[in-house]
């Protein structure tokens, strides 16, 4: 009974793990200065939707916890590092 609890308790998870493909949003402010369409300037991120094409776990064969693991590509040129808490899947 308690193995039944722990598995609904971790599908009621405030968030599932992301994987490649998956489309997103951007859901807490997060200022770049690398999008083209605003080179130079700052943007606010949030409310953007893209699509996960990377998790970074690994450098060189070698296991790494980097800052900024999820690579989300916004459009044909834009493309970001983000944490997993600043997105939500749609």
């Amino acid at each position: 009974m308690a193995v039944e609890t722990v598995v609904e308790i971790q599908k009621q998870g405030v968030k599932e793990s992301m994987k490649i493909g998956d489309r997103v949003r951007v859901k807490e402010s997060v200022i770049v200065y690398h999008n083209p369409e605003h080179r130079g300037k700052a943007f606010d991120l949030k409310g953007s939707e893209g699509e996960v094409i990377g998790i970074i776990n690994q450098w060189q064969g070698r296991p790494v916890s980097a800052n900024l693991p999820i690579y989300v590509q916004f459009s044909k040129k834009f493309k970001a590092h983000l944490r997993e808490n600043e997105l939500e899947l749609i």
